[in-house]
């Protein structure tokens, strides 16, 4: 339709816009769970920096369409070239994911138009007014994403062109490669990097703790707060996504105080970080960076469900959950059978469960831990016998193992 909308016919778009602003939420949940739910985006939908990416890449997009459908009804809606968008090209791109990103738009516009069609008959029951308000939105949310998956496309061919060039690129293709277990010289892949592989290596996760990209290099300082605080002297440093750094530190162990200095010298940088065990050679490379990565998914899966861990976790403190989330129906039907009531009971009363078995069933220097008093410790452990099924005493070793899966999230909620 090329002629302009009638006056009754934008007036019903700014409603319905406002009307889409108000239920945001709704609205990008359906969006999301289509655009990351297909088998082609399994992998985008596995990893936390690209399925992050595509998610405020949704948001951003209803919000550019119907806030300007809000200002000026009806009218051409430009392509949407925000930051946020941008940063979606650069992370597909990065990881030569960039036919599935563009797909993510198609079938978000698919999903967007559902909604926006349930909207558009509670808005008017006259037929003329709602065959001119379906054919105009058609036209325009159809355009609007095509004009945005070519502005996207064009930054993704510019990405494309910026990472085929220079050292940095050929670094990242030969640590993807060392990752996927390929047969890389050593020496090869020594020269590329510009760091020795026949040693032990600490891998590790750095992340902007920002909804969008920290810049580079205030992850670059945690880095190098992190070296601090690891004790060495070089490290081998991956740009993975945008607000996501992935490093190796040669070390052969890692202090048992080191997580609790990161988090003091990480204070006030907005990043975190997740840390593997060190391995040695480019098997220890490889397994430690994939221990970072459980750790940080597990972490943040803490984070998001109860409101911590802190900006550090260690793969030694989610390495049950880990195990315990390999088989998450088993996982499920074991922590139901094990704690009962108790599952679905206040996190602190599991807290206090958690941190005397923590302590070999000591309740004072649980409640030294807890920072509560011993006989506040003794009442909850009282109350937590009355709804676990069997006594604590019985089966201490399951109970702990159940409350470690459910405090770093290994369980789908």
């Amino acid at each position: 339709m090329t002629t302009a909308p009638s006056p009754r016919v934008r007036e019903l778009i700014r409603l319905g816009a406002e009307q889409a602003l108000a239920v945001t939420d709704e609205w990008i949940r359906a969006v999301d769970a289509a655009t990351l739910s297909s088998g082609l985006v399994r992998e985008v939908a596995d990893d936390p920096d690209l399925s992050d990416a595509v998610r405020r890449g949704n948001l951003d997009n209803l919000l550019a369409w119907a806030t300007a459908n809000l200002r000026a009804p009806g009218e051409p809606v430009p392509a949407n070239t925000s930051d946020v968008q941008i940063e979606v090209a650069r992370a597909m791109t990065r990881r030569g994911m960039s036919g599935i990103g563009l797909d993510t738009y198609r079938t978000g516009q698919n999903v967007a138009w559902q909604r926006w069609m349930a909207l558009a008959f509670d808005l008017t029951r006259d037929p003329d007014e709602l065959r001119e308000l379906l054919e105009v939105t058609s036209t325009s949310i159809a355009s609007f994403i095509d004009r945005t998956v070519e502005a996207v496309s064009l930054r993704m061919v510019a990405e494309y062109d910026d990472l085929t060039r220079g050292s940095r690129v050929e670094q990242r293709e030969t640590v993807g490669l060392l990752l996927q277990g390929a047969p890389v010289p050593r020496a090869r892949a020594e020269a590329v990097l510009r760091y020795a592989l026949d040693r032990s290596h600490l891998g590790v996760v750095l992340w902007s703790d920002d909804a969008g990209a920290a810049p580079l290099d205030r992850l670059d300082r945690a880095a190098e707060r992190t070296m601090s605080v690891l004790g060495a002297r070089e490290r081998l440093v991956v740009d993975a996504a945008p607000g996501t750094l992935w490093v190796w530190f040669p070390v052969p162990r890692l202090d048992p105080g080191a997580p609790a200095a990161l988090e003091s010298e990480l204070e006030g940088l907005g990043a975190s970080v997740a840390l593997g065990r060190p391995g040695h050679g480019v098997d220890g490379l490889r397994t430690s960076h994939l221990e970072a990565a459980e750790a940080r998914r597990l972490g943040l899966r803490a984070r998001r469900r109860a409101g911590r861990p802190g900006r550090v976790v260690a793969y030694d403190d989610v390495r049950l959950a880990a195990l315990v989330a390999r088989e998450p129906a088993a996982a499920a039907a074991f922590v139901a059978d094990v704690l009962g009531d108790l599952a679905t009971a206040p996190e602190e009363l599991r807290e206090t469960v958690r941190v005397v078995l923590a302590c070999l069933g000591n309740v004072s220097a649980a409640a030294a831990r807890l920072y509560t008093h011993r006989n506040t410790v003794m009442r909850r452990l009282e109350r937590a016998d009355t709804l676990l099924p069997r006594p604590l005493a019985e089966e201490p070793v399951q109970v702990a193992v159940a409350l470690e899966a459910l405090r770093w999230g290994a369980l789908d909620p």
